[in-house]
Formats: structure tokens, sequence, C-alpha cells
């Protein structure tokens, strides 16, 4: 038993079953025992490989996005450029850089925010980014004013509920005790809307309030959000959640604080909550289409003008991992909101 499995079953015994959210909240973010708390998950070493750490080209082409997105925000003379769940800080590097050659305007107003639970993270990060960022817990600690933020994975870290319909009724998916084991099973009855014996909805109020703040945010100041992740474009029944550990698959309740805990992003909710707290959305895409949208194929033809065959392979298995169908390209979505009447910045709402 991991330390964490030990204090999970002792509040299980003494409570009764647990939550879904709340045991995600604890296998994720316990200030001792929490997966994100206690290592960088990050890489080949890690347990899962995101975009950044696949190609610098990821985090220039976010970049170029954020600069557009500050041309139509009116350029302000200050900025807050925020990141939520930054990571190893590889995204983060990537779009200063690509930021200081193509706007310097954007540059010299920009004022860096990380929003970052994790100690090991956030030393991850100062020795990528360097000096001149704030670090933050939450977003409500990133002073108000003109923001662009970028989210990529992030929401699908956020902790959610499951109700499954039985017998033409819903109930709650919780994790107990079987044999003094962690087990996966049901509570009694709770509300829910029509359905059909067999489904199972995910709810998600904790990603719902942060997409309104950030709304909120959008509401009374200029601003942009990319939201990148992946999952579904329209609300579906289906069971999304999933643990990693080690690149590979594992059981839900195996190794509590070893393993990730993720689910997929229901991004029509998603934008109902960024709309409900005050911001425009644009219509989302794939991840494939915006990065193709972005320059994608001619960043890495450039790239490739300077590589021996060796790095030039390299370049194009990079390339099919972010963007093919097949692989990161038609399961990540993107999403960007807006400041209420904001000119809609490009690839969004092109023909």
């Amino acid at each position: 038993m991991t330390p964490l499995e030990v204090l999970i079953s002792e509040l299980i015994a003494t409570d009764g079953p647990m939550r879904l959210d709340h045991y995600m909240g604890l296998c994720l973010g316990h200030p001792q025992h929490g997966y994100y708390v206690t290592r960088d998950p990050l890489g080949r070493e890690g347990d899962f490989v995101t975009a950044p750490e696949v190609s610098q080209v990821f985090g220039e082409l976010i970049g170029i996005w954020a600069a557009g997105a500050f041309v139509a925000m009116g350029e302000p003379a200050r900025v807050n450029l925020v990141e939520l769940g930054p990571g190893r800080g590889t995204l983060m590097a990537d779009m200063l850089r690509t930021i200081g050659r193509v706007s310097p305007a954007l540059a010299a107003a920009a004022v860096m925010h990380l929003v970052e639970t994790s100690p090991v993270l956030r030393t991850r990060q100062r020795q990528a980014v360097g000096p001149g960022a704030s670090w933050h817990m939450t977003l409500k600690e990133v002073p108000q004013g003109p923001m662009i933020l970028v989210a990529n994975e992030f929401f699908d870290a956020i902790p959610i509920r499951q109700i499954e319909r039985r017998r033409g009724l819903w109930h709650e998916r919780v994790i107990g005790l079987e044999q003094g084991r962690l087990a996966r099973g049901l509570s009694g009855p709770v509300l829910g809307p029509e359905g059909r014996d067999g489904d199972v909805l995910e709810l998600a109020p904790a990603r719902d309030v942060i997409a309104s703040q950030i709304g909120q945010r959008l509401s009374r100041h200029a601003g942009a959000a990319l939201i990148i992740d992946y999952g579904h474009l329209t609300s579906a029944p289906g069971d999304t959640l999933q643990a990693m550990r080690r690149h590979g698959f594992a059981d839900v309740t195996e190794r509590p604080g070893e393993c990730d805990l993720t689910s997929h992003v229901d991004f029509q909710a998603l934008g109902r909550a960024l709309t409900e707290g005050g911001a425009d959305i644009l219509r989302p895409m794939t991840q494939r289409d915006f990065l193709l949208a972005m320059g994608l194929e001619q960043r890495f033809q450039r790239l490739e003008l300077r590589a021996d065959l060796m790095v030039t392979s390299t370049l194009r298995r990079q390339m099919a991992r972010l963007a093919d169908e097949n692989q990161m390209g038609n399961l990540f979505k993107v999403l960007a909101a807006t400041s209420p009447g904001m000119p809609c910045p490009y690839p969004f709402g092109q023909t």
C-alpha cells in the first residue's frame, strides 16, 4: 500500500465511501503524498509526454498566436501572460523566445504569471523561464488586468464526478473498501437528467468554476484565452476516467498518489462556463487544424533545411505526433475565448 492509500482507506473506514472528485483531489493534490506534489511526471522517465515536450515548434506556434491576440486586444501597455499548469515551463519558455522575435511590443508589455501547485514543478519552471515570473496557487491570485491566458493539458486533471444509470435511477460512483483494499462502487440514488440504463455521465463542477473565472476576467478586461486538451466537442455520456503510470494504463484504484488521474474534457460544457462568465467563445477546432493553420508544416520544413538525415527523421516523427489524425491531432481540441466584441484572433473564425 502507498502512504496515500493507507490514509484514504482510513478515511473511508471512518466516513464511508468517497466520491470520485474527492478521491481524485487527494490522489493528485494531497499536500504530502499527492501525485503532482511529489514528482515531475513528464518525459520518458515520468508517466506521460505533453505536446511542448514533443517539439519546441508547439510552443513557438502558441507564441505566434499570443502575438496575434495581443494585436486583437489593442496592444495594451501591460498584459498578464498567464499559464495554468505550466508543467516544466517548456511551453512558456518557447512562447517567450518566439514572442521576443515576432512581437517586441508584447515582450515589453508582458508580465508572466504561472499558476502551479507543485513545488517540484515550480523548481523546473524557474529554471526554464528565468527571472521575472510570479507563481500562484490559483487563478484568483493573479492580478486583474488585460490578460493572455494559455492552458495546455490543464483541465483534464481537474477532479470530476461520475454518475451511472441503473434500473432507471442515477447512482454516484464512489471509491470504497472491499476486503481491505480500495474498490469502485455505487452509492444510493442521486438526481440526474433523462438517460438510458448503462449511461455514465461525467460532471466537472470544479472545471466549470475555473472556466467561469476566466470568462469573468475577460468580461472585465481586454484579453484572450487558449485552452488545449484532449476531449470531445459535444457533451455525451461516457466513462473517460483513466489512470496512467510509466506511460501505460493502470486501474484508478492502483497505487494512489503514484498514478496520474485524468478524464477527457467536455469542450461544450467548458465553453458554456466561459460564456456564463462573460466571455465570447470561438468555435473550437482540432489540434491538427489549429497547428496546420498556424504554420506547423512550414516551420518543420525550415528546420529540416539545416538538418541531417537522422535529425530530419526525428523532426518528422515529432510533427506526426503533434498533428497526425491517429495521434494527438484529432484527440486534442483547441478552444479560444475573448473579451466581448474583441476581434477574433487567427485562425479562429476563418473559413
